[in-house]
């Protein structure tokens, strides 16, 4: 017959009884249990055992009342991680407000975690002597933003072996590493939907499937659920519009389909249109799939400010267990935007 403790019952078991058993300070209890620098690997067996033994439980709205304090105070900066860029400038793309906000938002979080983010320009840098800088400097962890065109021609010779790694989106397919996104897939279902509720009936989309697949996918999903005659074939057209080939496209697919609304990551297409003589929204409603890039106030916001943090957790957490280079397999981080109304 198993002993009755002489805790057993309904008393909740704390830091203190257990400090009390093993003959050790509650401040060494808590390090053992929180697996911090401080006590022995054997002092750290001990309590963990005798925690089991009692019954020991953390009170969640403690350790979360801990987490808040800690995480509320802004720490020194202790590293540098590297945030990698290929556009002309040496600051991020202050020409893409999305991409803009990924780095505020992970130069924020940065900041808050004892960490300081700085941009290197790849088309000043040579491979080599960039990974000599890092190494130099003892930077562990990198950065991936969506680059400029095709020109990441340098990310192809870096050893990355080094490094711990996380992609901003999918859209850079070297090196293939883990990523944070947002949940593009499902931003689109929710745009049409909401636009669905506006009224609207016949929701056509224009896009550059190589580019926005995702987007794709979600359209041609939540389309799939409409009467088969609601159902609009999809329109691959990129800038510039005011080609006459282009033109002629796109008036022709309007005629076709007779869209009374449409998705589009586009921001040259409400011009296009009007030069076509449509009004908006008398005539026809454009809905955005990033509010932030686009002259089209209805849509989805894709929250990038926001997608900086896990970015920044997810670094920190790799840097942390030393998982560096290319993985086997790539985690996905994905963050759902919200609708903002016209």
């Amino acid at each position: 017959m198993k002993k009755e403790h002489k805790y057993a019952g309904n008393r909740k078991i704390t830091l203190a009884d257990i400090a009390m058993e093993c003959g050790i300070s509650k401040m060494s209890v808590s390090l053992a249990l929180r697996k911090k620098h401080g006590v022995s690997e054997k002092t750290r067996r001990r309590v963990e055992e005798k925690a089991k033994e009692l019954g020991y439980h953390p009170d969640p709205e403690l350790a979360a009342l801990h987490r808040y304090r800690h995480n509320a105070k802004e720490k020194n900066i202790q590293a540098t991680l590297a945030w990698f860029n290929t556009g002309p400038q040496s600051h991020p793309f202050r020409q893409n407000k999305e991409f803009d906000l990924y780095w505020e938002g992970a130069y924020a979080n940065a900041r808050q975690r004892g960490y300081r983010l700085e941009a290197f320009n790849l088309e000043k840098i040579s491979a080599q002597r960039l990974k000599t800088i890092l190494t130099t400097r003892n930077i562990r962890g990198i950065l991936l933003p969506p680059q400029h065109d095709d020109r990441t021609a340098q990310l192809e010779h870096f050893d990355w072996s080094s490094f711990a790694i996380v992609r901003f989106g999918q859209t850079l397919s070297t090196p293939k590493t883990h990523y944070v996104a947002s949940a593009h897939m499902m931003n689109t279902i929710m745009a049409f939907e909401q636009a669905l509720q506006l009224g609207y009936k016949r929701i056509g989309y224009i896009g550059d499937f190589n580019y926005t697949k995702h987007f794709t996918a979600g359209y041609l999903w939540a389309q799939n659920k409409r009467p088969k005659e609601q159902r609009l074939p999809l329109l691959k057209i990129t800038p510039p519009y005011h080609t006459k080939d282009k033109q002629h496209r796109l008036k022709s697919w309007l005629n076709q389909t007779r869209p009374d609304a449409i998705l589009t990551d586009k921001k040259a297409l409400p011009l296009a249109l009007k030069n076509l003589g449509y009004r908006i929204p008398e005539d026809i409603g454009l809905v955005t799939t990033s509010i932030h890039d686009t002259p089209i106030d209805a849509g989805i916001n894709q929250r990038p400010y926001d997608i900086g943090h896990p970015a920044i957790r997810l670094l920190t957490a790799l840097i942390s267990e030393k998982a560096f280079g290319i993985p086997e397999y790539c985690d996905e981080m994905l963050m759902e935007g919200r609708w903002v109304d016209g």
